[in-house]
């Protein structure tokens, strides 16, 4: 039966007052010596020291601080967080010298007496009348001292030895002996910030309770009496005294033969030491840490440094163990830093966290505290609202560039990132290229506040501000709200908040909190569809293309921040969705492997090489197909740029300025215009109509046909005159 329970049970026991009244009497027979310089009145003064004694029926009156611990989804322990590191252990699990050698050296009579003994209290007086000193308190009186009674265990009063007498007696009326050695041997400090006999044979041994040696029991034995004057690392020659006088204790009890002293007394003292992690993580350091503020936002720090919680988190120790892999191989030991978050899209259960290169150099991670910007992977909440709004991924947007947006005196100056514009092209093919001018106007016309409230709607958490530099990535987020806002599209449209912790557990084992479905629908499953489509493009042909995997369908979106500071690719399947994020904790230009960073040649090859392992073993699925959401096109008027001046340019570059038109072109004939350039171009909407010269007419050019020369008549005769 558990402690609780047995206190429990305990609480339905009420004692009499009749039966206190016999109790008192009974201590003040048992401290003759201590209280006869109270006087006559004894038992009375005796029984006002029990008026405001705490109520050691209550569940958990005799609770110490314990570990709360943290396990992943398959029962791996992750993190142990305490104030005492203490790990409770049954009786079963301590060697039995440990019981024979603390019975022996701190309360010989411990299985005659009921919680006090008259003998030991006798011997006291006496050695102490004869010069030398010796503690009179049993082991039950000694737990009672460092729980129950713990705010007044420094009081040196005839009072606090009353009351913890007292108590004492009552304890042993409802715990049996080996429940109250167990709860003593698990609450004893022994140095070192060991509390409890298997930290402390962790500490000292390296080993657990259950395979202490005699010698090395009749070590930790000695220590409680003065933890820091016996501590074996500092005062080896102390300890070995003291182990001595233990075991001649234990010999002197019949508790070892003569034998086994002779052996454990001569043994070397061998000390090791369990080396403890940094804050008690043992695995999965960002992710732990992120749950550990969030324990410390919903409980006490008493609570989660001293509660004995057991937490059972969402992590899947293969997917964690694959990030870190993928992204140690990726980044390396220097350089710029990565991150990494992985959404179960289903439930919001967080899978994998990498929040940065190591946790034992930098804490902060770069995966849930850290904000910076998406770039063009931002992209993608502008796509959602546009579809949302009824725009089609057909709809044709001036892709020129620069793009003036808004109006004097500050409008903003948007480029591409290639440098020049393609013309009109539809939302789908600016999404799979990234296009800039297209975003941008697009932002403008449905408006930045809405973009920004749909952003929010999907995931993210960090507050927004509707400008129109959103529709690029200009504002900070963290990289666990991408992956959870992208999951939201593989999710059909229903977002599920990131959830690290699955169930908690009190120090009983009752359950104080359970993971429960709230996913709330913030868009419909029409436009999340449109939405994937549209982002399936991107990796199939666009800048994510080293983002695909066989096998599986793939939806997402590159992104870039200006200067190339900040690389990404977030993306997801039906059954994940990962965002990936390098660049350096101090914002400055990337260079990775010798050429500056973007999304689709740094992150995305990082993406998939994480997913091939987290998907392993998994059957692939497709996205759940939904109809069409209804469009209405002609509700938008995004102003066209002034087409490009294409006459007189030669044909193949005309071409490149004209992607994403709808080219009618045709040659002909010209006398001014070179063969091979453009003699003119007329722009109807998306269609352009572009004249090609052919050069001159060959026609015009030959010479006329062959006309005989005039004939020269012959010189006339010379004529004479007649006269």
């Amino acid at each position: 039966m558990s402690v609780s329970a047995r206190i429990s049970r305990a609480r339905k026991q009420k004692a009499s007052l009749t039966r206190r009244k016999i109790t008192v009497a009974l201590l003040v027979a048992a401290v003759v010596f201590a209280i006869a310089s109270v006087g006559g009145g004894a038992a009375i003064v005796a029984a006002s020291w029990l008026q405001d004694l705490p109520d050691h029926t209550v569940p958990g009156a005799f609770d110490t601080s314990q570990p709360t611990e943290v396990y992943a989804a398959d029962g791996t322990l992750l993190a142990r967080f305490f104030m005492e590191n203490r790990e409770s252990i049954p009786l079963d699990r301590m060697s039995p010298f440990v019981l024979k050698a603390i019975v022996a050296v701190e309360d010989e009579r411990f299985y005659q007496h009921k919680g006090v003994d008259p003998y030991g209290i006798a011997r006291s007086v006496v050695k102490t009348a004869s010069g030398s000193r010796q503690g009179a308190s049993t082991l039950t009186q000694q737990y009672i001292r460092q729980t129950i009674l713990m705010d007044e265990a420094n009081e040196i009063s005839l009072k606090r030895k009353f009351r913890e007498a007292y108590l004492a007696l009552e304890l042993e009326k409802i715990y049996s002996k080996e429940d109250i050695l167990a709860m003593y041997l698990n609450t004893v400090y022994f140095g070192e910030r060991a509390y409890g006999i298997q930290v402390a044979s962790e500490t000292y041994f390296g080993k657990d309770a259950i395979d202490l040696t005699l010698a090395e029991a009749a070590t930790l034995a000695g220590i409680p009496q003065r933890p820091t004057g016996h501590n074996p690392y500092k005062y080896p020659e102390a300890t070995l005294e003291r182990r001595a006088h233990v075991l001649n204790r234990m010999l002197e009890n019949n508790f070892i033969t003569q034998a086994e002293y002779d052996e454990a007394n001569a043994a070397e003292l061998q000390l090791d030491r369990v080396k403890n992690p940094k804050e008690g993580i043992y695995a999965a350091h960002y992710f732990v840490s992120a749950v550990r503020r969030q324990l410390r936002e919903d409980f006490s720090e008493g609570t989660v440094f001293g509660g004995g919680l057991k937490v059972y988190t969402t992590i899947d120790m293969r997917m964690q163990k694959a990030a870190e892999k993928t992204m140690k191989n990726a980044i390396g030991s220097s350089g710029p830093e990565g991150a990494l978050a992985c959404v179960d899209p289903e439930n919001g259960f967080v899978k994998a966290i990498v929040g940065g290169r190591s946790y034992n150099k930098n804490t902060f991670s770069m995966a849930t505290q850290a904000h910076r910007q998406a770039g063009s992977s931002f992209k993608t909440f502008t796509l959602v609202t546009a579809l949302n709004e009824g725009m089609s991924p057909s709809f044709r947007v001036d892709s020129s560039s620069p793009a003036t947006i808004g109006s004097k005196p500050r409008p903003w100056i948007v480029n591409n990132s290639e440098g020049r514009g393609r013309g009109q092209i539809s939302l789908y093919s600016a999404t799979a290229g990234s296009v800039n001018t297209v975003y941008a106007r697009v932002c403008h016309e449905i408006g930045a506040a809405k973009v920004a409230e749909m952003a929010q709607k999907m995931g993210i958490q960090t507050e927004l501000h509707a400008y129109d530099s959103i529709a690029l990535g200009a504002q900070n987020v963290t990289v666990l709200e991408m992956a959870s806002a992208y999951a939201t599209l593989a999710a059909g449209g229903i977002y599920n908040k990131p959830t690290f912790i699955e169930r908690i557990e009190d120090r009983t084992g009752e359950p104080i909190y359970q993971w429960e479905d709230e996913g709330k629908r913030v868009i419909s499953k029409e436009v999340a569809y449109a939405a994937t489509q549209v982002l399936k493009g991107v990796v199939s042909g666009g800048t994510g293309t080293r983002a695909r995997l066989s096998g599986w369908e793939v939806a997402g979106k590159t992104g870039t921040s200006q200067r190339n500071r900040d690389v990404w690719f977030v993306g997801y399947t039906p059954v994940l969705s990962t965002a990936v994020w390098v660049g350096h904790p101090k914002e400055q230009t990337i260079i990775f492997r010798g050429s500056r960073a973007f999304g689709g040649t740094v992150c995305a090859p990082i993406w998939r090489s994480f997913m091939q392992e987290a998907l392993k073993g998994m059957k692939a699925k497709r996205f759940k197909t939904a109809g069409a959401p209804p469009y209405n096109n002609s509700k938008f008027h995004i102003p066209v740029s002034k087409p490009p001046e294409l006459e007189g340019l030669t044909w193949d570059k005309a071409k490149s300025m004209l992607y994403g038109f709808d080219v009618d072109r045709s040659e002909e004939f010209s006398d001014d215009v070179k063969a091979g350039r453009i003699i003119s171009v007329k722009f109807k909407g998306s269609k352009a109509i572009v004249k090609v010269s052919k050069g001159r007419d060959p026609a015009k050019n030959q010479p006329d046909a062959a006309v005989p020369p005039p004939v020269t008549p012959p010189p006339s005769q010379p004529t004479t005159r007649t006269p």
